[in-house]
């Protein structure tokens, strides 16, 4: 391959999902947003049973929140008054976490901005599906037009071709041409718990994106519907398989804190709509290995069976990838695991030689890896010469430049050469939001 060089970017920022409304919605992603007509006061609430969610501005921007007879006000001193004219407010919840946003007048590309936020989580449990089946919305006050309906994304991170079980790619005929598909994790106004997953269409020539479909997670050890993320998914037969990281209540500080990895089998047309999927946990191998955790599936279906390349980490966070094989998903034996790096993440197989040549692992080096194994993309494959820790070894490395967070390097190889999609750790909200708003999708091309 000749060097990557970045031909684009792209960014597809909503906060109420084009095309939706909030009857009965069947997530924790949900969103309200109205135009201003004038100083204020108005307020935009979330209401089912007994508890109300109130996104309120007079000036400033604060939260109210009523479970029962109890009810608190919620007010950012910092990040509360806007900084020029609102022309639109918003209210979101996703997952546990409630938002009150603005659209300013000075801003040029009219983004949101965080105003406030909240944890639920000891309130009001929002992933009960009875409870959001009750929900319903309102506004009061100095309010134009107003929309409501699933809460869409400040940005794209994780990004992943849809494939078939071979490995292929998904192709679409689309009005110019052939589109591919990617899923992707639907960032939030805040971090794991706040985002999704979702699933998008690409133009390879235009490189525009068109959103397609959102999907959500019932999990077999506990009720409720999760926005788990950073996810596979890939056509087997007459089947759409989706395997998917839980971090959609990752807590670091839990004592017990870990990450799965969970398999979703449908006959459903999870590439248009809006789905909750019934999951149970796909046991990836982490034998002679230290582990309290896995994400980042990829898999492919062989003759002799399933490769599977995916993350574990020694600890929270320190992480390296490892690579799996065996006759069904019910049934993997660890290959290999390149345990000598610390911060290495996104594991894709690839075939960099072409469809005749052997399976390997892409991966991406973050910046907190050790020496000669920061912000770059290695190739890696088995050296069954080494210790299984260590056999998953790097033979090479993409000439492609890196930007911020750890990009994910999907690879999509066209007639006049390949495209790479990555995303960056550009955030996106203000202050309130912290991290996880990221990213902006990020495209490069290089010559055959």
């Amino acid at each position: 391959m000749q060097r990557f060089e970045t031909v684009g970017h792209a960014r597809p920022v909503a906060l109420v999902q084009p095309g939706t409304d909030l009857t009965a919605p069947l997530a924790p992603s949900v969103a309200v947003e109205a135009d201003v007509t004038g100083p204020g006061p108005l307020s935009l609430s979330l209401v089912s049973g007994d508890v109300t969610l109130t996104g309120t501005y007079d000036g400033t921007l604060g939260l109210t929140v009523t479970t029962g007879s109890r009810t608190t006000r919620h007010q950012s001193r910092r990040s509360g008054r806007p900084e020029s004219a609102v022309t639109t407010v918003g209210l979101a919840l996703t997952g546990t976490h409630l938002s009150v946003l603005t659209r300013e007048a000075a801003e040029p590309d009219g983004g949101w901005t965080v105003r406030g936020r909240v944890d639920l989580l000891e309130r009001v449990d929002t992933r009960d599906e009875a409870w959001l089946a009750g929900l319903t919305h309102g506004s009061t006050g100095a309010v134009g037009e107003v929309r409501a309906g699933a809460f869409g994304q400040l940005g794209l991170r994780d990004l992943r071709l849809v494939s078939h079980a071979d490995g292929a790619p998904w192709r679409e005929a689309g009005p110019d041409g052939e589109r591919v598909l990617l899923t992707a994790t639907s960032a939030g106004p805040g971090f794991f718990d706040t985002a999704h997953t979702s699933v998008w269409s690409l133009d390879p020539r235009s490189l525009t994106l068109e959103h397609r479909s959102d999907l959500f997670f019932r999990r077999s050890d506990r009720p409720g519907v999760f926005g788990d993320h950073a996810s596979h998914l890939l056509r087997d037969g007459d089947r759409w398989l989706l395997t998917t990281s839980t971090w959609g209540d990752f807590d670091e500080s839990a004592t017990d804190a870990s990450v799965e990895v969970t398999l979703a089998e449908s006959g459903a047309d999870l590439i248009r709509g809006r789905h909750v999927l019934d999951t149970r946990p796909l046991a990836l191998p982490t034998t002679g290995l230290r582990s309290v955790g896995v994400w980042d599936p990829h898999l492919v279906r062989t003759d002799g069976g399933w490769l599977v390349a995916y993350v574990s980490a020694s600890r929270f966070f320190r992480f390296h990838p490892v690579l799996a094989e065996g006759p069904g998903l019910d049934d993997l034996a660890l290959l290999g695991a390149a345990a000598d790096r610390r911060a290495t993440e996104g594991p894709v197989l690839t075939r960099l030689g072409g469809p005749g040549g052997g399976w390997q692992v892409l991966a991406s080096d973050g910046r907190d890896g050790l020496p000669g194994q920061r912000r770059r993309f290695p190739v890696l494959d088995l050296r069954p010469d080494l210790a299984p820790e260590l056999r998953l070894a790097e033979v090479g490395a993409l000439d492609a430049p890196y930007g911020t967070n750890i990009p994910w390097p999907t690879l999509l190889e066209e007639d006049d050469g390949w495209l790479m999609i990555g995303f960056d750790g550009q955030p996106h909200g203000g202050r309130l939001v912290g991290y996880g708003s990221h990213g902006r999708v990020v495209f490069a091309r290089a010559s055959s």
